[in-house]
């Protein structure tokens, strides 16, 4: 069965940031399916969003999203990209959103600057998280019940996993397949992407 993976996007969403794990996880399954073409794909991937419209990402990029928040199907991994979240943390039903998906969600995941996201649903205290090393100091001024973790690509707190910025989303979603699918596919995705993924620091 295939696990469904959603992607939330928001305007000012880092370009990288959601592009990275979207890119790493339908890799994934295209990797997959070559050598058992009837076999499910692993990983079906979607966005979500709070409207269903085009959004501008950073630097001007227009992203659709595939489906509304409340509209989306059951999600087993929900990844919240990081960029200029300001406007997201004003908005307390995302907040609950969040927090609600990652109830069932086997995992919850941030990429840089969405950790603040994932710390604003509650999701981070008491437990390690690292962002972008820039918003580390904020991290820890604005939520001091989570541990920041600095000078790492991913931390990984079972169902909940954090990472660095931009481009460590990429090393966190390989992570990621590699608990779900296996480090099999996990290094075939990174290959096919050629991407030099070895053993990046992580805690």
């Amino acid at each position: 069965m295939s696990l469904h993976v959603a992607i939330y996007l928001f305007d000012d969403v880092e370009v990288l940031d959601f592009a990275g794990p979207y890119e790493v996880f339908t890799t994934a399954s295209r990797v997959a399916r070559r050598g058992e073409p009837q076999a499910a794909a692993p990983f079906v991937v979607s966005t979500v969003a709070r409207e269903l419209r085009p959004l501008r990402a950073r630097a001007g990029l227009l992203v659709q999203p595939d489906s509304l928040l409340a509209q989306s199907a059951p999600i087993d991994v929900l990844i919240v990209p990081g960029g200029v979240v300001d406007a997201e943390l004003l908005q307390p039903a995302l907040s609950g959103w969040i927090a609600a998906t990652a109830a069932t969600a086997r995992i919850t995941a941030s990429v840089c600057t969405g950790a603040f996201l994932l710390a604003a649903a509650g999701l981070l205290d008491s437990r390690r998280a690292t962002t972008h090393r820039e918003d580390m100091a904020d991290l820890r001024r604005r939520f001091p019940a989570v541990t920041a973790v600095a000078d790492v690509s991913w931390v990984d707190e079972g169902r909940i996993v954090t990472s660095g910025g931009i481009s460590a989303g990429i090393d966190m979603s390989l992570h990621l397949v590699e608990r779900l699918a296996g480090r099999d596919l996990a290094e075939a995705t990174a290959r096919q992407m050629e991407y030099r993924w070895g053993e990046p620091a992580r805690s």
